[in-house]
């Protein structure tokens, strides 16, 4: 369970954030970018300890590059800028989701979402099961009960 102290990443990673961590052999954790308020996926990256430490503390997404082999913030050359605005961490600890306001493009094609200028691959759409279906038609139990004392207040009401 963890403190309920505030995080503190100055200078370096908060060690109960890098301790949840699951890198990759080159110390890497892949970060999900979506925009914030839509929920689309922009785009994948990679961070290491200290590009996720910059990407908490600074309210703008760095990077490490793979392949240049260095620190990069989105947005430095191409005006492109992605604003933090939400982080998590997956349950195993080897992704991230940064949530963003993206300014421009996300890609560096210069399309809105990396997905977009992939695109789609051809899937066989699963059915779905009837199971499936059945809980998805009963009702919440918050829900039911929410609508139960509503009810009840309207009938106490008259």
């Amino acid at each position: 369970m963890e403190s309920d102290t505030a995080y503190s990443n100055e200078g370096h990673l908060d060690p109960r954030i890098a301790a949840r961590l699951k890198r990759d052999n080159k110390g890497l954790v892949a970060a999900v970018i979506q925009q914030y308020d839509t929920h689309e996926v922009l785009m994948v990256g990679y961070m290491n300890d200290e590009a996720l430490r910059r990407t908490l503390t600074t309210g703008r997404v760095t990077f490490w590059s793979r392949s240049r082999q260095e620190y990069w913030r989105k947005g430095d050359t191409s005006g492109h800028v992605q604003y933090v605005k939400g982080a998590a961490i997956d349950c195993d600890g080897d992704a991230l989701l940064i949530q963003v306001e993206q300014i421009g493009a996300a890609c560096h094609t210069g399309a809105r979402s990396c997905f977009d200028a992939g695109g789609p691959l051809p899937v066989v759409i699963g059915p779905v099961e009837a199971a499936e279906i059945e809980a998805a038609e009963t009702p919440n139990l918050a829900r039911t009960t929410a609508g139960q004392a509503h009810a009840l207040e309207m009938e106490m009401k008259r």
